[in-house]
């Protein structure tokens, strides 16, 4: 005897996880300036430039920016989003970074990190 399936319903508030990697030397190949201009703000390019390592910062915040996207299309897939309409803030090293949805701050728990040829980040939106 099989048993039954149950459609499962998502309990509320629900919590939805967005992720993504970047793999530098392939990022590094497809970034230019047409590019930064259609999917980066001004803030976010300003913050990524002022590095000496400025790629890897663009890279970051793109990872950033496709897991918050992955994890907003979970949780209201009725929507539609624009890369420049999500930003990524980041108000010092111990604070880390935020995110703002339309220039309105999102309840986000948001993970950057990087090593060697590699970048990810997580986005747990409550």
């Amino acid at each position: 005897m099989n048993p039954e399936l149950v459609e499962f319903e998502m309990p509320s508030p629900m919590h939805v996880l967005g992720n993504d990697i970047v793999y530098l030397p392939v990022f590094r190949k497809s970034f230019n300036r047409l590019f930064a201009d259609k999917v980066y703000t001004e803030q976010e390019k300003a913050y990524c430039s002022s590095f000496t390592t400025p790629l890897l910062r663009f890279a970051s915040t793109w990872a950033a920016k496709e897991a918050c996207y992955k994890a907003l299309k979970q949780a209201f897939p009725d929507r539609r989003y624009w890369f420049k309409k999500i930003e990524i803030v980041r108000r010092g090293v111990s604070r880390g970074p935020n995110l703002v949805l339309a220039g309105s701050l999102v309840k986000a728990s948001l993970s950057i990190s990087h090593d060697g040829d590699y970048v990810w980040s997580t986005c747990l939106i409550d």
